[in-house]
């Protein structure tokens, strides 16, 4: 096999790895409302991954969320809402945001897209499930205020550890590769 063919197996595996641990941390955490790791893992990831492979990783984790949650899919009509919230980190950090790199300025803008995160459903279940716009967004402001809260702290204390343990498992993944290469040529 060559070079190039490993590399895109080893790319894949660690898309499938990532989507997975964002899966099932999601699950773990869903008896506590809106407290996950959800905005860090994708933070995290975008950073350290790159847009392409963060955006295959949320792809993966739409899809699996509505297919495999024990909790029940998420209704047809909110799935664009709850794709467009999780792609939208990327986005915003691959191209506006793009300087934020310190855990204090990407726990800041955690703190902020929990409040967006929210937003972004209002208009699908406003439209969509005929719910009062008022009384929804005043329902959902402390949920946005857990979830920022929650996003914040995660990010302000496990994103420099989680950053340097993913770089160096990448680091060791890789040069394992490239001496297999070396070896096999």
């Amino acid at each position: 096999m060559k070079l190039t063919q490993k590399k895109t197996i080893k790319d894949l595996t660690i898309v499938v790895v990532a989507a997975s641990i964002l899966f099932v941390q999601q699950l773990a955490l869903s008896f506590i409302p809106n407290v996950q790791f959800s905005i860090l893992l994708v933070v995290l990831y975008t950073r350290v991954l790159g847009f392409k492979k963060t955006t295959f990783i949320v792809t993966i984790h739409v899809i699996a969320v509505n297919l495999f949650s024990p909790l029940g899919p998420v209704s047809p009509v909110l799935m664009p809402a709850m794709y467009l919230a999780w792609i939208l980190i990327p986005i915003l950090l691959s191209t506006v945001l793009k300087k934020l790199n310190s855990a204090i300025s990407l726990s800041i803008f955690g703190f902020i897209y929990g409040f967006i995160y929210g937003w972004i459903f209002i208009p699908f279940t406003v439209w969509f499930l005929d719910s009062p716009f008022l009384p929804y967004l005043i329902w959902d402001i402390p949920f946005e205020i857990i979830m920022a809260i929650s996003n914040m702290l995660s990010i302000l204390w496990l994103y420099d550890p989680l950053k340097k343990a993913l770089i160096h498992q990448l680091d060791q993944t890789y040069h394992q590769l490239n001496e297999k290469s070396s070896a096999t040529s």
